[in-house]
């Protein structure tokens, strides 16, 4: 009953409501779209990440991430090996042996992190394969082939076929170096992995170590992200001799953006419902000023102030959520349009990619985001109608009939 007449209510001055509604619609579909390209554009950063280089969980020894030290390899990576078989939710697994170095050209030199890999079992794991530019991903089946960042080319001002020598120290640490010839240039959405990054076979740099083969990171694919935390634990319950990470712990600081991301999102779209606060407290107040003798005569015939109070409330809560509704709809129907065509930032790549961010934007807003802003809708049309409400239960029904 209070509901129906509630919503006639709202309707008596048609276009003063109608202009609220727009504004609602207009603001909340420009927030829902914008939180949508911000958390898109964050994910797709993560997922470049965990693609490019970080996969979904590492191996390592204890202290090889701090110290980073050619003898810190995996102890017992047979055993881990056999423990990696028989793991759940585990897709595919990559060894490698990363050592620091530098990288060197007729014209230029530059450090770098050299991973010898194994190349197929790389494109298990990573996209680096992908990201070729010129040339192929070690596709001449030659000794000593190496690929690179578009970034380190430029740098070293090679190019397909040049010469690059690697120099590094070996476990007695002597230092060692040898010429490769570059098979392949690749290209990321991060400069910084571009220009420090190079990818070697593991067999070339083991028979440069003494025919030693290392192992200081075993890269993991899990089936299915919703899977990593489990695999994680198992891994974590049958490994004490080596560190188990995921990529929240290789890469803190992608967890931490993110929960202040949302929390940024959210203060965001507090300041657009604040903004609409105003039009709806208003409006009612008007629509209260407008009904003063109505109300008396509601009270006279024996209506309770607090069916009142609601009535005023439902009124207020029931204006903003028709615009509030509608633009999320059409948020919503935004976000899902761009997240299947994505949102081409190819103008402005260079500046993404100094931060790591890829050039086409996927927009996604997860259920909370949704459920979030239904809370501070409710909460704002609430707050709003609070003074007009008990502007008109404080009304004395003698006076207000007189009231014209």
């Amino acid at each position: 009953m209070l509901l129906q007449l509630a919503w006639k209510n709202i309707w008596r001055n048609k276009k003063r409501s109608l202009i609220l509604i727009l504004s609602a619609i207009v603001g909340i579909w420009g927030g829902v779209a914008s939180n949508g390209v911000m958390i898109g554009m964050w994910e797709t950063t993560i997922e470049s990440a965990i693609n490019r280089e970080l996969s979904h969980i590492q191996i390592h020894h204890p202290k090889f991430r701090d110290e980073k030290l050619l003898s810190q390899s995996i102890p017992d990576v047979r055993k881990i090996e056999d423990i990696l078989k028989e793991a759940p939710f585990l897709k595919k697994y990559c060894e490698r042996t990363i050592l620091e170095g530098i990288a060197s050209s007729p014209v230029s030199t530059a450090g770098v992190r050299i991973f010898a890999i194994d190349p197929e079992a790389e494109k298990e794991i990573t996209s680096i394969y992908q990201k070729i530019i010129t040339g192929t991903y070690f596709g001449q089946k030659k000794n000593n082939e190496i690929v690179i960042g578009n970034k380190l080319a430029e740098k070293l001002k090679v190019r397909l076929n040049s010469k690059v020598v690697l120099s590094f120290q070996d476990m007695n640490n002597n230092l060692v170096s040898s010429a490769f010839r570059v098979s392949g240039i690749y290209k990321t959405e991060s400069l910084n992995y571009d220009g420090t990054t190079v990818f070697v076979k593991k067999d070339d740099i083991a028979s440069l170590l003494g025919n030693v083969t290392l192992v200081h990171e075993i890269a993991i694919r899990a089936t299915s992200s919703e899977h990593v935390d489990t695999l994680r634990n198992y891994l974590r319950s049958k490994i004490d001799f080596a560190k188990v990470e995921d990529w929240n712990d290789l890469a803190p600081e992608f967890a931490f953006i993110q929960e202040f991301l949302y929390l940024e999102l959210n203060i965001f779209m507090g300041i657009i419902l604040f903004a609409l606060l105003f039009g709806v407290s208003n409006t009612i107040m008007m629509s209260v000023f407008e009904r003063i003798r109505e109300f008396g005569m509601l009270m006279a015939v024996g209506m309770k102030r607090k069916k009142l109070f609601a009535m005023i409330i439902m009124e207020s809560i029931l204006l903003l959520f028709t615009g509030g509704i509608i633009g999320t709809i059409i948020g919503y129907l935004t976000i899902e349009f761009y997240s299947k065509r994505g949102i081409n930032l190819s103008a402005l790549e260079e500046g993404m990619s100094a931060y790591g961010m890829p050039a086409i934007l996927y927009p996604e807003l997860p259920l909370h985001m949704y459920i979030s802003l239904f809370i501070m809708m409710a909460a704002t049309a609430t707050i709003a109608a609070i003074s007009p409400a008990v502007k008109a239960i404080r009304l004395k029904p003698a006076e207000a009939i007189r009231t014209y």
